[in-house]
């Protein structure tokens, strides 16, 4: 069951890192319930694909590193950092996190997320991907 969840995850990683936007309909319910740093709220998955297309036009090159993730039957989590190239200073930034997701009809229909500053990272070393450790 857990392969469902992993093949969820390889398809959400294309969306962040290859604006594969056109993958969304197969990742996100028709409605999203997140709880993040601007509340609780629910979105339709077009607005949530909106939101992520902002993302990428204010942060272009933005990646989602992976330090570490589980998956369940009807749940991930993952902790991460967001990482990019700033382009008013041309430096690196970065903002590590956790978040929760809960699936249902193997979809990302609920999650859960805290964001540290920025410039924190984790002091591990990332994953090879999303929903691979490093051999």
């Amino acid at each position: 069951m857990t392969d469902r969840i992993r093949a969820l995850f390889d398809r959400w990683e294309q969306v962040w890192h290859d604006g594969r936007f056109d993958l969304i309909p197969d990742c996100v319910g028709s409605h999203y319930i997140r709880h993040d740093e601007r509340g609780d709220r629910t979105v339709s998955r077009d607005e949530y694909a909106a939101e992520l297309q902002t993302v990428h036009r204010d942060r272009p090159g933005i990646r989602v590193v992976v330090y570490d993730h589980s998956f369940t039957i009807d749940r991930a989590w993952f902790r991460f950092a967001f990482v990019w190239p700033d382009p008013a200073i041309g430096e690196r930034r970065s903002r590590a996190g956790m978040q929760s997701y809960r699936i249902e009809g193997g979809k990302l229909a609920e999650t859960w997320i805290t964001m540290l500053g920025l410039d924190t990272t984790w002091a591990d070393e990332p994953q090879e991907s999303w929903t691979r450790r490093k051999a």
